[in-house]
This record gives C-alpha cells, sequence and structure tokens, in this order.
C-alpha cells in the first residue's frame, strides 16, 4: 500500500538524495513530534516517520529496501531499533574479535623503545580525542535543552556532532596507526571499546537531531558514560605499567 512507503511517509521521491530525505524528516518530525506543543503533533506519525527514516536515512539499508520495494511491488522491510543491551554485546563481540587479531599480530618482541612509541603515538593522542568529544556533552545538552526546536541552538548542537566525528576520525586513524605491543593489550582494548562506544552515542545523538526522540539523547549520553568509563580503565592500565618500567 502506498501509505505503508518510506518515501510516500517522509513526502519524498524515491530519487531523493540523502540530505533532501534528512531535511524532509527533520522539517516533519518537528511537526509531528509529540513534544513540539503544535496542534498538528502525533504519535503514530513520528513512529512512522522514526522507522522510515532508520531505513532511508541509512544509504546501505536504503538501497536494500530499494531493491525488496522493486521486486516485492512496495513491500518494506520492518525497522526496530535495537536496545541498548543489543547493540552493547554485540559490539563486545565485535571488539574481542579485533583483539584476538591483536594478539594474533603480536611478534612477541617487548621492546621498549615500541611501547614508548606507542604510548605518544597512539595511547595519548587517542585518550585526548576521547575527552574533548565527551566532555562537552553536558554543556552542550543543558544549552540545547532551553529550546531544542529553536533552530540557532539545535545549529549550534550539530556543530559540536560534526566536531566530534572530526576527532573520532583523528582518533581512530591514531588507534590504527601502529600495532600495540602485548604489556598494553588490556589498554588498547579498552580504548577500542571507548572508540567503538563514542562512535554509537554520536549516531543516537545525531538520530536525536533528525527526530527529536529523547530516547536516542538518553541513549548517546549513556553510550558516552560507558566510553568515559572504558576511557579511565586504560588510563589505569597505562599508569600501572609505567610503575612498574
Amino acid at each position: 500500500m502506498a501509505n505503508d512507503d518510506y518515501y510516500y511517509i517522509l513526502e519524498v521521491h524515491s530519487s531523493a538524495t540523502q540530505a533532501e530525505i534528512k531535511q524532509a524528516y527533520r522539517r516533519l518530525a518537528k511537526l509531528f513530534h509529540p513534544d513540539s506543543r503544535s496542534q498538528t503533533a502525533n504519535h503514530d506519525k513520528i513512529t512512522r516517520l522514526n522507522a522510515a527514516y532508520e531505513v532511508l536515512g541509512d544509504p546501505q539499508r536504503r538501497s536494500l529496501y530499494d531493491q525488496q520495494r522493486r521486486y516485492s511491488h512496495g513491500r518494506s522491510p520492518g525497522s526496530k531499533t535495537d536496545d541498548l543491551g543489543d547493540r552493547l554485546r554485540r559490539r563486545h563481540q565485535r571488539t574481542a574479535a579485533a583483539q584476538e587479531r591483536y594478539h594474533a599480530q603480536q611478534t612477541g618482541q617487548q621492546a621498549d623503545e615500541h611501547l614508548e612509541l606507542w604510548l605518544k603515538q597512539v595511547y595519548t593522542p587517542v585518550s585526548r580525542l576521547i575527552y574533548k568529544i565527551i566532555e562537552p556533552l553536558r554543556a552542550e545538552i543543558n544549552e540545547l535543552s532551553a529550546d531544542p526546536f529553536d533552530d540557532e541552538l539545535m545549529q549550534d548542537f550539530l556543530d559540536y556532532l560534526d566536531d566530534c566525528q572530526g576527532w573520532l576520525t583523528a582518533a581512530e586513524r591514531a588507534f590504527q596507526s601502529l600495532p600495540n605491543p602485548a604489556p598494553v593489550a588490556g589498554a588498547a582494548a579498552s580504548l577500542f571499546y571507548s572508540l567503538g562506544q563514542v562512535r554509537d552515542g554520536i549516531e543516537q545523538l545525531e538520530f536525536f537531531t533528525n527526530n527529536y526522540d529523547e530516547h536516542y539523547l538518553h541513549t548517546g549520553q549513556e553510550l558516552f558514560r560507558i566510553a568515559k568509563g572504558l576511557r579511565y580503565e586504560a588510563q589505569v592500565a597505562v599508569r600501572e605499567l609505567v610503575a612498574v618500567l
């Protein structure tokens, strides 16, 4: 049925760009969100908008949807937001596999020079960049909470998220620049987990800026809190190692 078509729900053509899809979603979310105090607020419509955007807003999901849409005469796949527990379990499974690869890459050479280089080139910049991302979040949310529907305040928050993406990219590049020495495998794993939570947290916060659903805001905050704890675990592990060298 046409009214179940995700493009119909977002009021865009099937050839719309990702930017046009995002723009349409934000416009409709502001119109129908229950917290907007608008006469057009509608819980059912915002639920349908969320489901449509979770598919069309992701290029890979959209491509799959378009294939199914062409060959199934409009049938669209269901889309459900994963709960936090499922997301973290999947993340832990992926990072555990990555950690095993790191151990396999180790050659057994535990030279002090290698360790010092890793601390300087990987640990220190990654830890600082994670801090730059997570530390301002509370203040940024407090400023936005004055009026989440104010375009200027929302743009300031979006600018912060853009900065976060840049810092995250730099942190991931630094983390991948050098294999970790065996003695810091625990600290490296904590940093890797922390980067994963930061990545997912930014994604959740970006979802919030599009649909004003506080579920995404709270989830993003929780993921940043977990990232902060993992960063602290890495700090403790490094301090203990340096103390015995």
